[in-house]
Order: structure tokens, then C-alpha cells, then sequence
């Protein structure tokens, strides 16, 4: 497991954090309210309750950068939501495509150049017109998930081809602690 628990003050942290704040549009947030924050820079995802991180895990957003375009194999800026959970009794390293269960179970090991939806899903949907919502940029027509993958040794770099990719056991994880139409903003 790659879960980090939230150790001390991070000053870069707390100001992406603010950032972030201001993107979703709250002045003064409730303490429970519960969102998560890809860092794009530093390659993690956040999980934050109101201004306070609570723990953070690796991952993998594109190799194209930040980028909202159709085709663009970027990873799309800007407040999200979590619009469905997929796969929670599905057991680790279920191969999903078209978000859909295939039967194959991915092992450790088994080697391959695809880019391989596994384990659990959860997908978003953009908040703001013109930037990841609309026709041409709009990150649930593209399909932008986080989702667990085949690539672990990769986490950390930025390697996918628009989704963010986390470690399985950090995807069940983190899963288990959001729920459809909370918040996640890629900064």
C-alpha cells in the first residue's frame, strides 16, 4: 500500500490546497466536506477533508501534460466530479473495458504494453463549461477515470494517456472513502 498519512505542514501543499478551494468556489467549506486533489506536479492524488489533508497516494496522470482536448491524450484541468463508483465488489485487478468487468484478472507479472483498466473506476465529470465540460474538451466524453493499473513501477511519472492511474490497493482504498458527486480538482 502506498498511502501516505499527512505527516506535517506542507507549505506547496496548502497553497495548491487554497488554489483548489477557490476553483471549487467556497469561501468557507464545512470541516466534513470531502474532496480529492491531483497534484499533477508532484504525481499524487490527495484526499482532503475541507482545507486538511488527510493522506496521500501516487499516481500517474498523462504523458501529454494537462491538456482538456478531445484526442489530446491530455490530463484535464479543473474542478471534476466523481459521477459513478465501478467495480466494488470486484476483486483485485479486475480488467475492465467500457467500464464493464471482462472476467480476466490481471496478476502481477503478466506483462503487457496495454494500458489495462483495472480494479476499481471512478469516473468524472467536468464542473466547468469551457474548460472540461462542453463539446471538444468534456473530460466524461473522453472518458477520464481514476482507476487502478498495470503500470504500478510507473507511478510517480506522468505516463498515462489522460486518466489518473493509481497502485490497486490504493484505488480500493481510496474507493472506499469518496462517494458519487464528490469533488476532485486536477491542478
Amino acid at each position: 500500500m502506498s498511502f501516505h498519512k499527512n505527516t506535517g505542514p506542507d507549505p506547496k501543499l496548502d497553497q495548491l490546497i487554497a488554489q483548489a478551494v477557490e476553483t471549487l468556489g467556497f469561501k468557507h467549506e464545512p470541516d466534513d466536506f470531502k474532496w480529492l486533489l491531483v497534484d499533477v506536479h508532484e504525481q499524487r492524488v490527495v484526499l482532503v477533508h475541507g482545507r486538511a489533508p488527510q493522506g496521500s497516494w501516487p499516481v500517474s496522470t498523462a504523458v501529454a501534460g494537462m491538456d482538456n482536448r478531445q484526442d489530446s491524450g491530455g490530463t484535464p484541468p479543473g474542478a471534476h466530479r466523481i459521477a459513478r463508483k465501478i467495480g466494488a465488489d470486484s476483486p483485485s485487478g479486475t480488467v475492465f473495458e467500457s467500464r464493464k468487468p471482462t472476467g480476466k484478472i490481471w496478476q502481477p507479472g503478466h506483462d503487457t504494453e496495454a494500458d489495462l483498466i483495472l480494479t476499481r473506476i471512478l469516473t468524472l465529470i467536468g464542473c466547468e463549461p469551457g474548460l472540461n465540460q462542453g463539446p471538444g474538451i468534456d473530460s466524461h466524453e473522453r472518458y477520464i477515470y481514476l482507476h487502478g493499473t498495470n503500470h504500478e513501477a510507473q507511478l510517480g511519472e506522468p505516463v498515462s494517456h489522460g486518466c489518473v492511474r493509481l497502485a490497486n490497493a490504493d484505488i480500493c482504498e481510496l474507493f472506499d472513502q469518496v462517494e458519487e458527486g464528490d469533488s476532485v480538482v486536477i491542478i
